[in-house]
């Protein structure tokens, strides 16, 4: 279980994950994603169910630095400027 935090924001989520599924809750709402892993420091989201194309666009992560149970990261959608950093906990 991971609790994520957007840089500049009040913004967090939970999500569980393994090696091919993500399931995530923000704002009282569960989303599935697919999981993929390029390499130990980079992998990219899915949704499982898509309703907009926006959520058929694949959202990807990469790791930018790890401290014990934390690590930073920077994420954007495929073909997009949008951009996002925060820091993902790992909760036990």
């Amino acid at each position: 279980m991971f609790k994520t935090a957007l840089e500049d924001s009040e913004t967090t989520s939970m999500a569980f994950r393994n090696d091919t599924i993500q399931i995530e809750t923000y704002d009282n709402k569960k989303d599935t994603f697919n999981i993929k892993w390029p390499n130990n420091f980079e992998y990219i989201l899915v949704k499982r169910n898509p309703k907009t194309l926006l959520d058929s666009t694949p959202f990807h992560v990469k790791i930018t630095a790890i401290k014990k149970n934390t690590y930073s990261f920077k994420a954007y959608y495929k073909g997009s400027n949008f951009k996002q950093k925060g820091t993902a906990t790992k909760i036990e």
